[in-house]
Formats: structure tokens, C-alpha cells, sequence
């Protein structure tokens, strides 16, 4: 199949053909299989929590100040096959929306009940609900970004924060973008023009997932000239280094405390609501 998207469009050019909302229905069983242990899985939750755990101690301080319960009302907008909420209950109470029926299954099969349908550009929840918003490897599938984005900034409290992880460089692109029905990737001063547009304060923001992005940008390229599609990328590992390469990666959120990377694979950002 050629890719849904060529990769010399911005972000803001229209693609011709309607995508469906929900990854290629293969992709839901896989993801639940690898995602537990898979290193980009595995790496991208130890960076991610490395930010959690200072957005979750400003929150929970600025609950203190109000005299609130210190508990944290989460959503994890596109929350998949559940992986993420599990991680995401450490630091609070957590839900879950997706648009794929197929993947809440996966999430109530692990035991998670406080999930929905929906889409990510119509939450089905009211105005200033959670004290935190996430959406990781989202905000990329949605036909209308920007809506998504103001939907999330709607249901966060006063003083909320948004988290965003979202694939990087459109010259990345490769299988896994196409199965997964991805509208695009950003640059860093993409997504945070569209950040900032849906009324957010971007409070922090950078490129991550360096340390591959040398041996992902040749695979893709190699796939491309030897025409190779795997059913999934998420396949594509060597069993006995998977959990070394899960520790490189992760082994950046000790970086990311300190400096933002000039170049990555991904983008994670930080976002506030605004007034």
C-alpha cells in the first residue's frame, strides 16, 4: 500500500484521500502483545513518567494551595490497548478514551473499566474535568488537529496540563505511519504553533528518542528502496537485546532534565492551560 501521506506535505496541506479514524485493525492485537515489553514502548514510558512526576508534583502543590484533595483526575486521550492508563494510575485517577471499540476490549481484558468511546475532536466529557490531559502518539491521527487539541484545553481545570508525545519529521515516515493511519508528522515549530492556536501555554518542549534516530531513519530508507512492509514495525526486534535498547531509551529521560534535543525521533511537550 503507498503511503497515505507524501511525505513533502506540511501540516497543514490536506490529503486527498479520508482515512478511518482507527488504526488498521491488525495493528490493536499486536500492540497489546509488544507493548508491555517492547524497548520503544518500554523507553517511551520512562520518559514519559520522567515528566509526569514533575507535572504531577505542581499539580498536586497547587491543589494543597486550594485546599483540594491531593488526587489527580487524568485522561489519556486515544488510550489504545490500556498500557498507558496502567502507567498513568500511579500518578492519580485515570481514564481512558478511544475512538477503536476493538482496543477498549483489550483495555476492560486487562481490567481497566474506566474507559469510553469516542473521538478526540468531541470528548465525551464535560468542561474543566481533569487536572491532566495526555495524548501519546495521538494528535497525529486526527483529521482536524487543532479541534482535538482545543477539546483537550476544554476539559482540563484551570491550571492543567496537557502532555503530547507525536512521531517526528515527515521524512521519517514509514510503515508503521501508514497501519497506524497517520495524517502526519511534526517539527518542533509545528507542533507547537497548533499547541499554542488551542489556547495553550507550552511550558516545555522537545525533540526525543535521539539516540535511534540514525538507525531508524536508514531502516525506513531501506525499506523503502527494497520495497520490505512488514506487518508491523513493532515487530521488528532482536528478543535478546530488547531490553538493552529499552534502557537506552530511557536512559534520555536523564538528559531531558537538563536540555532539549535538537533532533529526534519523536517530540514530547508539555503544555498548560491558558487563562
Amino acid at each position: 500500500m503507498p503511503s497515505a501521506v507524501d511525505p513533502m506535505f506540511t501540516t497543514t496541506e490536506i490529503i486527498n484521500e479520508p482515512l478511518p479514524r482507527e488504526m488498521q485493525q491488525h495493528t490493536y492485537a499486536i500492540m497489546r502483545r509488544v507493548e508491555e515489553s517492547h524497548w520503544w514502548f518500554a523507553g517511551r514510558r520512562r520518559i514519559i513518567c520522567s515528566f509526569l512526576r514533575r507535572v504531577s508534583r505542581e499539580l498536586q502543590s497547587a491543589h494543597a494551595a486550594r485546599a483540594e484533595s491531593a488526587e489527580l483526575n487524568i485522561l489519556d486521550v486515544g488510550c489504545g490497548t490500556g498500557a498507558n492508563l496502567e502507567m498513568l494510575a500511579q500518578f492519580g485517577t485515570a481514564e481512558g478514551v478511544d475512538v477503536s471499540a476493538e482496543a477498549l476490549e483489550f483495555c476492560r481484558e486487562r481490567g481497566l473499566t474506566r474507559v469510553k468511546q469516542g473521538a478526540a475532536e468531541l470528548l465525551p466529557y464535560e468542561p474543566d474535568s481533569f487536572d491532566l490531559v495526555t495524548g501519546l502518539d495521538v494528535v497525529e491521527h486526527l483529521d482536524d488537529d487543532l479541534a482535538g487539541l482545543r477539546e483537550m484545553n476544554r476539559v482540563l481545570r484551570r491550571d492543567g496540563r496537557a502532555l503530547l508525545f507525536v512521531p517526528a519529521f515527515m521524512f521519517l515516515w514509514g510503515v508503521q505511519d501508514d497501519i497506524s493511519n497517520h495524517r502526519r508528522r511534526y517539527t518542533l515549530r509545528e507542533l507547537k504553533r497548533v499547541v499554542r492556536q488551542a489556547g495553550f501555554v507550552i511550558e516545555r518542549a522537545s525533540y526525543v528518542n535521539l539516540s535511534f534516530f540514525a538507525p531508524i531513519l536508514f531502516g525506513r530508507l531501506l525499506m523503502r528502496v527494497t520495497k520490505f512492509r512488514p506487518e508491523s514495525e513493532n515487530n521488528l526486534t532482536i528478543g535478546f537485546l530488547n531490553g538493552v535498547l529499552g534502557r537506552i531509551l530511557g536512559a534520555e529521560s536523564v538528559a531531558l532534565r537538563y536540555l532539549n534535543f535538537p533532533f529526534g525521533v519523536s517530540i514530547i511537550c508539555v503544555a498548560r492551560r491558558g487563562e
